[in-house]
């Protein structure tokens, strides 16, 4: 109908989607690593290599950086949903991918590889290790298989 003032139906922009869900992931798990476990328990900073004052400053860099990654990601948020381009169960799956995403990659790459940090000092870390690394899988594993099934089925069944 020409002239309808009824809202056209918009397409999910899944990419973009799943995109937000993972910013906002990231950020969300990076916020809870740093007042967890660098804040409340103080089982160490971002960067533990130097003298204290560097550790605090990391952990402030760390802290403005995932601010920033939430509300640049709760901005896109609004933005999708204004423009009915949100997809929410992609979203939700890329939420998972980004959480648990960021786990790994600090379990594997700033624990192990880098060593800019532990996840506690003076114990066995293997149960940490564990933990920590096995959670984010669990967390990225989730995700991609939201992901996988929104993906997959067909564009007109109106799931996305």
């Amino acid at each position: 109908m020409v002239g309808s003032s009824l809202p056209r139906r918009r397409t999910a922009d899944g990419r973009s989607s799943t995109l937000v869900g993972v910013l906002i992931g990231v950020a969300i798990m990076a916020a809870v690593d740093e007042i967890v476990f660098h804040q409340l328990l103080a089982w160490h900073h971002f960067y533990d290599r130097s003298t204290p004052s560097v550790a605090l400053l990391s952990d402030g860099l760390l802290h403005a950086a995932e601010l920033i990654a939430l509300v640049a990601g709760f901005f896109w948020f609004a933005d999708l949903r204004r423009r009915r381009a949100l997809s929410a169960r992609l979203a939700w799956g890329g939420f998972l991918l980004g959480a648990g995403g960021f786990q790994v990659f600090d379990g594997l790459v700033d624990h192990k590889v880098l060593r800019v940090h532990q996840i506690r000092y003076g114990v066995h870390l293997l149960p940490y290790d564990v933990v920590w690394i096995g959670a984010g899988a669990v967390l990225f594993l989730a995700g991609a298989a939201v992901v996988w099934r929104v993906r997959s089925r067909p564009a007109g069944d109106g799931h996305r």
